[in-house]
């Protein structure tokens, strides 16, 4: 089975469509209608999918895919024919069909995630670094509303996030009173990239991306004094451009981030239990029990907190898991009769 983060290859409507009748373009917002599609010339126009294009395999373009569009005069609506091969995806289990993946954006070169500095998530992080890594795009976590904490507070944040991302992410700290913080991160995406902005929802996310941009380009909903939370007010993917720089991709916000074929981005994400791994005993040490353990040695010398452990644990157990339940799934497709394969 092809993974979904591998280039998109083959995916096209009927060969009856001439190729001299296509149009190149990139997909640059999706919502709960149309994908919009950004031609060549700058000419926007809403597709539908061919129905080639997701019989079958059920292929759907996202956010930042570059495809190719037929508009022909008889046609009620513009189609999108083809999905040209994708520079990398970032992808998660679907919270639906829990065996299948889900890509939600495609070419960008960077992943920004933000949290809100007084009400960090750890775990959350851990998991999104490394969906974020398994992409290998560059990743950036943003410490959002920074002007809602005390000088003491950042500084404990700072230096835990700082932990926990290594040398995987750079850590930039924002406050929207604090237009250097802006600046700092508007240079992790040139003129000419697009990143993708994740995390749940209240984080700030739409704000973050109007400071980006220079501009109300979201919609926000107002901060609650009590605690500084905001409802979620974003439901469509929008690719924006940034003040002097490049494209950002606002994100609803997401609440199940599963894993999905993670191996990579958990080598990155936790390189430094993987680095200690190397000097285990054994090739095929799990870290629970076993001598000669190199990462229970650093845990029991208090140079790794067990907790780390205990994350990287229980995100590569999920991550087999899933494999395992998809190969499952496959074999169940695949037997002779089995509904999905009749035509």
């Amino acid at each position: 089975m092809t993974s979904p983060k591998q280039a998109v290859s083959s995916h096209s409507s009927a060969a009856s469509t001439s190729s001299a009748t296509l149009q190149d373009g990139m997909v640059v917002q999706l919502d709960r209608g149309f994908p919009l599609v950004r031609l060549e010339n700058g000419e926007e126009v809403r597709c539908k999918h061919a129905t080639a294009l997701v019989k079958g395999e059920k292929l759907r373009a996202v956010i930042g895919d570059h495809v190719r569009i037929d508009q022909a005069p008889d046609a009620d609506m513009a189609q999108i024919a083809e999905i040209l091969p994708r520079q990398r995806s970032l992808v998660r289990r679907d919270p639906a069909e829990r065996s299948q993946a889900q890509t939600l954006a495609a070419n960008f070169d960077t992943i920004i995630v933000a949290h809100p500095l007084a009400e960090l998530n750890l775990n959350r992080l851990e998991r999104e670094l490394v969906l974020a890594c398994e992409t290998g795009a560059a990743v950036v976590v943003a410490l959002t509303k920074a002007d809602l904490a005390s000088e003491d507070e950042v500084r404990k944040a700072m230096e835990t996030v700082r932990n926990i991302a290594g040398n995987t992410a750079s850590v930039e700290v924002l406050s929207e009173t604090d237009a250097a913080s802006i600046e700092a991160l508007r240079a992790h995406v040139p003129a000419g990239s697009i990143a993708v902005l994740i995390g749940r929802s209240g984080v700030g996310k739409s704000s973050l991306v109007n400071m980006l941009a220079g501009a109300e380009v979201q919609a926000t909903t107002p901060v609650r004094e009590t605690d500084g939370k905001g409802r979620h007010t974003t439901v469509n993917r929008a690719i924006v451009p940034i003040k002097g720089g490049g494209f950002v991709v606002d994100m609803p916000g997401v609440r199940g981030m599963g894993l999905w074929e993670a191996e990579e981005g958990l080598a990155t994400a936790f390189s430094d239990i993987t680095d200690l791994a190397q000097e285990c005993k054994f090739r095929d040490c799990k870290h629970l029990d076993e001598p000669g353990c190199a990462v229970r040695a650093a845990v029991e010398a208090g140079s790794l907190h067990p907790a780390r452990l205990e994350s990287y644990l229980r995100l590569q157990k999920e991550n087999a898991d899933q494999q395992l339940k998809t190969a499952e799934a496959e074999r169940i497709r695949a037997r002779k009769g089995h509904p999905r394969r009749r035509s």
